[in-house]
């Protein structure tokens, strides 16, 4: 096999060209999409001449990352070759929006993008992520995301779409084609198998074959159907070898099996080798180059490693360079900004992946009377998730005040903390000598101390609250006892922080710990460095009292409203797993301590998974918004007042407690045993495994309420385009306008010995529709999904003889079915 051009990457280039050409000739072709997929008959000799041109000094630049000179705030930077026309690249974090020092849109989570079940909705996300990448100064965006939701824990779970194969495919392939189609490079990751963050760094993911093609890999193979230039590797180890130099991922199967002809990077230090990464597949180390700088070129040198396995990387990112007009100056300039429109498609999609749980009794859409709103959350603007999802936004207004601005003044919306983030003054009289805890500020170059006493009247369980300006490795030293409460996380865990509780409102970092303190005297240390742009700091508590007079204000504002809407959250990122499903805090007894004084009361969670509700009988309504960007208080509001209709559904199942979900009580399945994980649930991931197990969900996969109801009927099955045509008509049957999303699932083939889900999820519509409107839909199967991995052949077998298609509106509400006959 020649490494210039792969067998399967020159079919792949075929058929890129026939699709091409039937574009232009319909009449579809846009400077934009040609951007994003040419390969011109330029490109090859284009390439080769500058792999002639370049040293090995400048091949080997052109493989790692470096610091950048004029740094925008990016993840990452790869230096170019100027004497040859060779740009430099910036990268940047952006499943959510482009993560820079700069102000940019702040979309909702992808996890709420996806709650709309709506490809095209995915595609215009991904425009605006790539105009405003392009815009801001960066080449390549490294996301989207779409490894799958396998465990609720997952602290990445709202950076994806799903726990279904099906549905990640869809909005991956879309998302990626809207980003490329603005002429930023996409990234897809984490490939492969990278579904937790406890031990990703290490973790040996077992898998058997099928379950790895059936569930994990369909979301990436379609990230390549769909053109994207680039692929990253993931942390975790996958059969024993590290995934950035799996021969078997990285070879085997995204190069000759599916044709990928971009470039793969790691992820930000996950490379482990130099040579075997280099000869598995890998082209990119970041963000530096331990083993892809001075090691490869002494590597070649030596011998072995040899240079034609440097100029393959370098072939591979020029080919991709070269598709995105970067090497030839077709390259259309950068565009401006365009924050009105981002702002308006966030709100879109926090709208439309609204997800409305519960509406018992019909608290839902709000009426007339006043309003209580509680809990942190609702005054503060929860915009996204932490680590490298967090963006700095445009703009972000509280819940609160969009609550306030939509009732109008004729409407009394009072508030209620409820839970406290951020803690409350230390009380003056508790201190010896006397300190100012509320804004203590150090002189840069000076050091400043307090040696003191901590004094309690009686036992209490305190929490104490830092806030500090300056880098985490600036902040003071305190000390309760002589035992340090808040020292420097290990690695990347300062920078790894979530987007909500770690940051005060005026922006200083906050840390917390908690400790069990007697009654008396405790001895009180403090040591604060100014540095060179000198410190600001407050020491705060919260305490069981405090916490108590939160909840009494709560309950007293729930009981003087007419209507509740309690904001409730949890805090995830990268870097972390949870540790429950349940709420965080003291939320749950503020839950049911406020739905004890009005039954009347909507909760709204901003959440990144599935939460645990032992209180939900008690709700009126339960609003999902998980992390709905920068425009969610807007959307929240809209919704909560029936401006819209609430037009998401869930993405994944949510299991009634900790104890009932695909992963619980094993720990070899997660977080795994010994550094070891095993995926033994095999194909029945999410809603499947639920089906498998007769295990009944809180709520089940596809779940979401309207204001307004539906009817299904006239369901027929035929064979068409290699798959089937689920026809069907939906009749919105209330009097609001609504929206509807039927889904479609396939039942087991007879034909195959194969142990099979019960049901799968074949396909889906998102349909609005006036009060009383009907209207005939037809959902195609495709054949992937009526086709199961043979493990024999290595390859796909269509699943023949008669199968059942069900129709409803969740994994668990399907009213109609119909059966067919598959024949190869």
């Amino acid at each position: 096999m020649s490494d210039t051009v792969p067998r399967r990457s020159a079919l792949r280039l075929l058929s890129v060209a026939i699709a091409v050409a039937t574009a232009a000739t319909a009449g579809g072709f846009t400077p934009a999409r040609a951007t994003a997929g040419r390969r011109d008959k330029g490109t090859v000799p284009r390439v080769e001449a500058l792999l002639t041109a370049l040293t090995l000094d400048e091949k080997i630049s052109l493989l790692h990352g470096a610091p950048d000179p004029a740094s925008l705030g990016q993840a990452g930077y790869v230096p170019g070759v100027p004497r040859l026309g060779i740009p430099p690249l910036r990268l940047a974090d952006g499943p959510a929006g482009v993560r820079v020092t700069r102000r940019a849109t702040a979309l909702p989570a992808p996890v709420l993008l996806a709650s709309a079940f709506d490809p095209e909705l995915a595609r215009r996300y991904g425009r605006v992520i790539g105009r405003e990448g392009r815009a801001l100064g960066q080449d390549v965006l490294l996301s989207p995301m779409v490894n799958l939701i396998r465990t609720p824990y997952a602290g990445r779970n709202f950076e994806t779409f799903s726990e279904d194969p099906l549905l990640s495919a869809d909005l991956v392939a879309a998302e990626i084609e809207g980003i490329q189609g603005e002429g930023l490079v996409a990234t897809v990751k984490h490939f492969a198998l990278n579904n937790q963050e406890k031990d990703r760094d290490s973790v040996d993911v077992r898998v058997d074959e099928r379950t790895l093609h059936e569930v994990e890999l369909r979301g990436f193979e379609a990230a390549v159907a769909a053109g994207t230039g680039a692929v990253m590797g993931a942390y975790n180890k996958v059969g024993s070898t590290f995934a950035c130099e799996n021969k078997e991922l990285l070879s085997d199967i995204l190069r000759e099996r599916w044709g990928f002809d971009g470039w793969v990077m790691t992820d930000w230090f996950a490379a482990h080798s130099t040579a075997p990464a280099l000869t598995a597949g890998l082209d990119m180390e970041m963000p530096d180059g331990r083993y892809f700088g001075a090691a490869l070129k002494a590597a070649v040198k030596d011998g072995s490693v040899p240079e034609r396995h440097v100029d393959r990387a370098v072939r591979r990112l020029l080919s991709a360079l070269d598709r995105f007009g970067l090497l030839d100056g077709e390259r259309p300039p950068r565009p401006g900004r365009d924050p009105e429109a981002g702002a308006a498609l966030a709100r879109e999609v926090a709208e439309a992946g609204a997800t409305l749980l519960r509406n018992e009794r019909g608290p839902l859409p709000l009426t007339e009377g006043d309003i209580a709103v509680v809990g942190p959350t609702g005054a503060i603007p929860f915009v996204s998730g932490g680590g490298s999802a967090h963006v700095v936004p445009e703009r972000a207004a509280s819940p609160l005040d969009a609550l306030r601005a939509r009732a109008g003044q004729d409407t009394r919306v009072t508030y209620a903390l409820g839970e406290d983030l951020f803690g409350k003054p230390v009380p003056a009289g508790a201190l010896t000598p006397a300190l100012a805890t509320e804004g203590q500020g150090v002189d840069a170059g000076t050091t400043w101390r307090y040696d003191g006493t901590l004094t309690l009247d009686e036992a209490d369980e305190w929490t104490f609250v830092l806030h500090c300006s300056g880098p985490p490795n600036g902040r003071p030293e305190v000390f309760v006892d002589d035992e340090e409460l808040f020292p420097l996380a290990p690695g990347w865990g300062e920078y790894l922080m979530g987007g909500l509780v770690t940051a005060a409102p005026d922006g200083l970092a906050v840390r917390r710990r908690t400790l069990a303190l007697g009654a008396g005297a405790h001895r009180l240390r403090i040591t604060a460095e100014g540095g060179a742009d000198g410190l600001l700091f407050r020491l705060r508590r919260s305490t069981a009292a405090t916490r108590a007079a939160d909840l009494d204000e709560a309950v007293t504002a729930a009981r003087a409203a007419r209507h509740v809407v309690l904001f409730a959250y949890e805090d995830a990122t990268e870097g972390r797993d949870r540790t429950t499903i349940a709420l965080p805090g003291d939320q749950v007894r503020l839950v049911e301590a406020v739905t004890a004084a009005n039954p009347r009361t909507t909760v709204v969670l901003n959440t990144s998974s599935a939460t645990a509700m032992p209180w939900l009988k008690r709700t009126g309504a339960v609003l999902q918004m998980y992390y709905p960007g920068q425009e969610g208080a807007a959307a929240t509001a809209a919704v909560l007042f029936g401006d819209v209709d609430p037009g998401g559904r869930l993405t994944q199942t949510f299991p009634a407690d900790d104890d009932s979900h695909p992963v619980a009580g094993d720990p070899r399945r997660y977080p795994g045993v010994d550094g070891v994980e095993e995926y033994t649930e095999g194909v029945r991931i999410g809603h499947r495994w639920y089906d498998a197990q007769d295990v009944p969900p809180l709520f089940p996969f596809g779940h979401g309420l309207s204001y307004t109801s539906f009817s299904f009927a006239d369901l027929s099955v035929r064979r068409a385009r290699g798959g089937l045509a689920v026809s069907f008509t939906v009749r919105n049957t209330g009097d609001r306008d609504g929206v509807a999303v039927p889904q479609v699932y396939l039942g087991p083939s007879p034909d195959l010995a194969l142990d099979q889900p019960v049901r799968v999820l074949a396909g889906y519509r998102r349909v609005a529709l006036r009060a009383g409107e009907r209207r005939q839909v037809t959902v195609q199967v495709v054949a992937r999904t009526l086709s199961s991995w043979d493990t024999g052949r290595h390859d796909w077998v269509l699943g023949t003889g008669r199968r059942t298609v069900w129709l409803g509106a969740s994994s668990r509400d399907l009213p109609l079915s119909a059966s067919v006959e598959i024949r190869a």
